[in-house]
């Protein structure tokens, strides 16, 4: 039996094979780790109307409203889920008393979000737990924010930020040091794989 050597290009696409498989598995545990520190409200307007559109903010700020006391007791995003899990005919609630008579559906799941850049952070395209709103249809633009930790209860503050993400992962999200290439690689993996479904 012959002994086989790779051809160089045989072993340049075993190396990149190797290489993206490696950034795959980094990319995708870091932007796991970001989401599972948070939770997002996702609301989306009947239509792309102007007057559907302000509607939807005024559902919004309802929906915020009844949720701010709510949120303040919850140490963690695992908390937060369990309370907006059973909070969630009242969110449904909260939204239909502003809602003009469109239909209103909430739910608590999954969703996939691309890049979002807040003030002094960005976060990473991706799958996060997310309070979904939707008015009517449902073909509009939409909305969406931080709901735990409270950014978008409270101006966005980092501080909040910095609380519920792990230190490694709160300084790939503000850009500290040298993350930004790090960024761009989850960044880009999130995509992909919101691309992919």
């Amino acid at each position: 039996m012959q002994n086989r050597r790779f051809r160089p290009w045989e072993t340049a696409a075993l190396l990149s094979l190797c290489l993206t498989l490696l950034w795959g598995a980094w990319a995708n545990a870091r932007q796991q780790s970001i989401a599972s520190g948070l939770v997002r409200l996702h609301v989306i307007a009947s239509s792309d109307d102007a007057e559907e559109q302000a509607l939807k903010l005024r559902v919004r700020d309802a929906v915020l409203a009844w949720l701010r006391p709510r949120l303040a007791e919850a140490g963690s995003a695992g908390e937060a889920e369990e309370i907006l899990r059973r909070e969630l005919p009242g969110i449904r609630e909260a939204a239909a008393g502003a809602s003009e008579g469109r239909a209103v559906t909430v739910s608590l799941g999954e969703e996939c979000y691309p890049l979002r850049r807040y003030g002094g952070f960005a976060l990473p395209a991706g799958r996060y737990k997310s309070l979904r709103v939707v008015l009517g249809e449902g073909a509009g633009h939409n909305w969406w924010c931080v709901i735990f930790p409270t950014l978008c209860l409270d101006a966005a503050e980092t501080d909040a930020l910095q609380e519920a993400l792990r230190e490694e992962d709160y300084a790939l999200v503000t850009g500290e040091g040298d993350r930004e290439l790090r960024f761009w690689l989850v960044e880009l993996w999130g995509e992909l794989r919101n691309a992919l479904g």
